[in-house]
């Protein structure tokens, strides 16, 4: 670069001498005269003119730096930035100071950018070229002032002052810049800094500054992940309370002037900064990356904030179990957050998932729920009436609805201390108290009873704790084994009583069967006996109304004659009429008044039964058997002939017994 001004001068020089010709369509001009008086001078020294310009040339490479140091020559390049220190002067610096600004001696606050500078006499200014600085793509630069006013004792970092960013010192100085760590930063581009007043940190050098290269790129915050942020400046935070409140417009603290300014507290922050590149500084700001706040399906997220304006309760007077307080407040948030991902600070909130499903809490030790709050849940050990120990499992179903989830966490702190501290001491002692009150067989054989006693029992005391009972069923009921002996064999029994009445009702349907294969068979037989049965029925009925026409003759003939007796009553008297009509009826009748064959005794002449015998052929001799008759008396003293019974109308007249006296 230096060669390159140096050969433009020298070139000029030449031209300016009359050295090199004019072109012929410069010799129309004005300047005709002069050029014709330098082609006789190069004439009259009988030397080429190529000669003369390569020997102005050398004398100018060879000479003209002195040149410039005399005149007190300064070039700087157009990536450069000239640093100057001035050696000696009729002023001193001040004190504590050691940029000058009033033409002091030392180094001067103003630099020079890129050109020619005259007058800057070496034995009195010495300049010092430096780059320019460079802060590269995605990367930032950090300032440190070597001189200024004292940083206060309340911070940290050097204040913000209209300076060009750092490019000019002098501006900085008269401005009241402080020296020391300064709060603004460089982004990316490239910056004429004066090096002796600034030092630059850089991705390069920042090993020498105790800083790392992740240090100087911006801070990139990833994707559904949050940063949580740590100021290092600016005033106290208050007493009682963990992080600093929100402070608006700081463009998420890369103006960090702005957020001392508008009195940000430095320590952990309530404001998080959401995902993307930003140009922090890191003497500013400490940044923890966390994943997001994830309220998955089937939950919502009970906000426990511990930094708020205040404790107002919302909850109501008929709430006495806790404060709920509004969103932004110190409590529990009225307001659950419902499934998604949330920005939330976690160093300062609490999110209690709460399910919104039904929630099955399995009291045994066989398996647990996926959500892990029945990992501590035992099969409940209990004491029946009849003096057994055995085992119950129980499955007991729950469901919180979203709004009463903040009550839910005020009055218990979380889900785990819900089951802990309250169901599991309900669940539990019904189920000892019950069991004291009934025998192991009533779990056994009336376990349905048992589980909507205890459903409905559990259901109300949950009531109160503003969490739904949907169910609670009873699962494998463990005896002694005794008693299950003695149920097995109750069981076999009855299992062989249905057997037994299977079978029964197999024969019955056989029977059945085989009754409705004989009627199918005899069913002709069947017809015509139906219709017998209908014709005897016809029969009957006509013999029926017959015997009522005979009975109703009879009846008038009856109530006839009892009219006629009536009157022969009243006309003869009741002892003269009743002889009347013995004496008609024998009559009529031809009643026998004498026997028709009387035997007498022998004793008294007769000859007994030969006499009778005589008598019956007398009168029918017919009847006289051709055999001599053997006379004999049955059991009943009637006489019997040849096994024949004589006719009542023959007496047969024993003879008397002799006496013996």
């Amino acid at each position: 670069m230096l060669f390159k001004q140096l050969l433009a001068i020298a070139v000029g020089l030449i031209l300016a001498t009359g050295v090199i010709e004019q072109p012929a369509r410069a010799q129309t001009s004005n300047n005709l005269p002069t050029i014709e008086r330098v082609d006789r001078t190069s004439q009259e020294s009988g030397l080429p003119g190529w000669i003369w310009l390569i020997g102005s040339g050398v004398l100018l490479i060879i000479f003209l730096p002195k040149i410039g140091w005399i005149v007190g020559l300064i070039s700087v390049g157009e990536s450069e930035v000239g640093i100057v220190t001035k050696k000696f002067s009729t002023k001193n610096l001040p004190p504590g100071r050691l940029v000058a600004i009033n033409g002091e001696a030392g180094l001067q606050a103003d630099t020079l950018a890129p050109g020619w500078y005259f007058g800057y006499f070496p034995w009195q200014f010495s300049v010092k070229k430096e780059p320019v600085v460079t802060i590269p793509q995605d990367e930032i630069g950090l300032i440190v002032a070597n001189d200024g006013a004292q940083i206060p004792a309340e911070r940290i970092l050097g204040k913000r002052l209209d300076c060009d960013r750092f490019q000019d010192a002098r501006s900085f100085l008269l401005n009241g810049g402080e020296k020391g760590r300064q709060i603004d930063i460089l982004t990316t581009g490239n910056y004429r800094i004066n090096t002796a007043l600034f030092q630059v940190i850089t991705s390069v050098n920042c090993a020498k500054y105790g800083m790392t290269p992740a240090q100087m790129r911006l801070q990139q915050i990833e994707s559904e992940r949050v940063g949580i942020v740590t100021t290092l400046d600016g005033k106290p935070i208050e007493a009682g309370e963990i992080a600093g409140e929100p402070i608006p417009k700081h463009d998420n603290y890369q103006d960090a002037q702005k957020f001392i300014a508008a009195g940000g507290r430095r320590g952990l922050q309530e404001q998080v900064i959401l995902s993307g590149s930003w140009n922090l500084n890191p003497w500013f700001v400490h940044v923890e990356q966390i994943a997001m706040t994830t309220v998955p399906i089937g939950h919502v997220g009970v906000v426990i904030s511990y930094v708020g304006s205040s404790h107002s309760d919302v909850s109501g007077d008929a709430f006495t179990h806790g404060n709920i307080v509004r969103k932004g407040d110190k409590g529990v948030w009225v307001e659950p957050i419902y499934p998604g991902k949330h920005p939330l600070n976690k160093q300062v909130m609490e999110v209690q998932l709460v399910p919104t499903t039904n929630v099955v809490l399995n009291f045994t030790a066989r398996f647990t729920g996926k959500h892990g709050y029945d990992a501590e849940l035992q099969a409940l050990k209990l004491l029946s009436h009849d003096g057994f120990t055995f085992e119950i499992e129980v499955f007991q179903i729950i469901h919180i609805g979203a709004l009463d989830a903040p009550k839910v966490i005020s009055r218990l702190g979380s889900m785990q201390n819900l089951i802990d501290q309250v169901l599991r001491p309900i669940v539990a002692n019904y189920f000892r108290n019950a069991a004291q009150e009934y025998t192991i067989l009533d779990f056994l054989t009336a376990r349905s009873e048992r589980q909507a006693e205890a459903a409905e029992h559990i259901r109300q005391a949950l009531k109160q704790y503003d969490v739904q009972a949907v169910d609670t069923l009873i699962g494998m009921i463990t005896p002694p084994p005794e008693l299950m002996q003695t149920l097995t064999d109750r069981k076999i029994a009855q299992e062989q009583e249905k057997t037994y009445e299977v079978q029964r009702i197999a024969q019955v349907q056989r029977q059945e069967l085989v009754r409705a294969t004989a009627l199918a068979e005899i069913q002709n037989q069947v017809v015509t006996a139906e219709q017998g049965v209908q014709i005897a029925e016809l029969e009957a009925a006509a013999k029926v109304k017959a015997a009522e026409g005979e009975a109703e003759g009879i009846r008038s003939i009856g109530q006839a004659k009892a009219d006629a007796y009536k009157a022969g009553v009243d006309a003869l008297g009741e002892q003269a009429y009743a002889s009347l009509q013995v004496m008609q009826i024998v009559g009529e009748r031809q009643v026998r008044i004498v026997p028709n064959v009387s035997v007498t005794n022998t004793a008294a002449g007769g000859n007994g039964l030969v006499d009778a015998l005589l008598g019956m052929w007398a009168q029918n001799p017919s009847t006289i058997p051709t055999g001599l008759p053997r006379i004999a008396e049955d059991a009943g003293g009637s006489p019997i002939a040849n096994g024949v019974k004589l006719p009542s109308i023959v007496s047969v007249v024993k003879p008397k017994p002799h006496s013996e006296s």
